[in-house]
């Protein structure tokens, strides 16, 4: 009995962490939240955005 609510608990704790992570990195943008932002210079550029978004917005091709 201790032990599924010892293992319950635990998995609840995960997912809530897991849920603020997400959200505090969702929050600060695409690049800010990117692994790569300590060594990525450029690759934010509004251009590059646009790629990476899936081109130019308002295009029906």
């Amino acid at each position: 009995m201790i032990a599924s609510i010892l293992i319950g608990g635990s998995i609840f704790a995960y997912a809530g962490w897991t849920l603020v992570r997400h959200m505090k990195k969702s929050s600060k943008g695409m690049c800010a939240s990117c692994s790569l932002s300590d060594n990525c210079h450029g690759s934010c550029s509004a251009k590059n955005l646009e790629e990476a978004v899936g081109g130019k917005r308002g295009s029906l091709s």
